[in-house]
């Protein structure tokens, strides 16, 4: 009987130092499978949540890893913040929309813009900011313990862990502190660039953070987001352009922290395009890709001058899709099709 016994003993202690050994087996290929080799962003702005929200089962068939908000998420253009609270909840509670950003194994981040600050082309001066920005955060998921909460604005950094590569984006914000623009006095264009060096785009405070952020960023991408262009200054309304001295700022901070792999999304014209330009300092063109609009484009759009331009301006709905590659650090930006997900233009990067 003891024998009996023993011999039981002797096969359990067998059975499970067998069945370790296989789960460990299985641990080490598992994480080799979950070491991912690509990092898919979408991204996209000027969105009327009014329209028909149905491309965003066209922009779901990309399996992309997260969805960038470039801002104009939607329309409110409102003093009445019962009314912008509505219709973000229209937008949050659609269907193809929620099925989309469930889906997405990061959700959705972003940035605002005029019409979902509340008011055209409006700036620091817009006396419902704070309360634009209460509903913006509600949207996005944002809660009181974020960092967002305590200061103005809703310019915030969002870093992100795929495999052993660190990607980061910085969420810039260019309303809350924004001095009002300069009318232009050439026909043909509603702005014109400030000359003074104290006017600014960003503000004393983001500015100071963004310096910090870029001072101790170790991300092997870093993905800046402005809701209006940076690199396309000509046309005439919205753009970093707009002050000079803030694009020198920029590009000053850039060569200064020598950050790995920068790319910078925008969205706000309506158009999509890539806009490139060589930065003294940079081993590679500095990228600025517009992504515009969603649910509805500059239809009527006849030309316009951009000296960084590459490639032709899209002027039908797009969003983008930007595959990061993880081993080899280089990307390919593609502008599709709201309609049918075609690509309609595209670019790869080498960083």
């Amino acid at each position: 009987m003891k024998n009996i016994h023993l011999t039981l003993v002797l096969a359990s202690i067998l059975f499970l130092s067998c069945k370790t050994n296989s789960e460990e087996g299985n641990s080490d290929k598992t994480s080799k499978i979950e070491q991912p080799t690509n990092f898919r962003i979408a991204l996209g702005s000027c969105n009327r949540q009014d329209m028909p929200q149905d491309y965003w089962s066209v922009i779901q068939k990309d399996s992309a890893d997260i969805f960038i908000w470039g801002g104009d998420n939607i329309y409110a253009d409102t003093p009445d913040m019962n009314l912008m609270e509505a219709k973000y909840v229209s937008l949050k509670n659609n269907a193809y929309y929620r099925s989309f950003v469930n889906k997405l194994p990061y959700g959705p981040i972003g940035v605002w813009d005029d019409h979902d600050y509340g008011k055209n082309d409006a700036g620091a001066g817009w006396e419902y900011k704070d309360e634009a920005k209460s509903l913006f955060m509600d949207f996005m998921d944002i809660d009181s313990t974020h960092a967002m909460a305590n200061r103005g604005g809703i310019y915030h950094a969002e870093l992100i862990n795929a495999g052993d590569k660190r990607i980061k984006f910085y969420m810039l914000d260019t309303r809350y502190f924004r001095e009002d623009l300069l009318e232009a006095e050439a026909s043909g264009k509603r702005y014109q660039p400030h000359t003074s060096q104290d006017s600014t785009l960003l503000g004393k405070a983001q500015w100071e953070w963004l310096e910090q952020e870029f001072k101790n960023s170790e991300a092997d991408f870093n993905i800046i987001v402005s809701s209006i262009q940076f690199l396309s200054s000509e046309h005439g309304f919205e753009t970093w352009g707009n002050f000079p001295h803030e694009v020198e700022n920029m590009q000053t901070l850039l060569q200064k922290y020598s950050l790995d792999n920068i790319l910078f999304l925008s969205g706000d014209r309506h158009i999509s395009e890539f806009s490139q330009k060589k930065i003294k300092g940079l081993d590679y063109p500095l990228t600025d890709f517009t992504s515009s609009g969603l649910t509805h484009s500059y239809s009527s759009y006849d030309g316009e001058p951009n000296r960084y331009r590459v490639g032709e301006v899209v002027a039908e709905t797009s969003y983008g899709i930007i595959d990061l590659d993880l081993e080899t650090e280089k990307a390919s930006l593609k502008i599709k099709s709201t309609r049918d997900g075609h690509v309609i233009q595209n670019l790869k990067l080498s960083f």
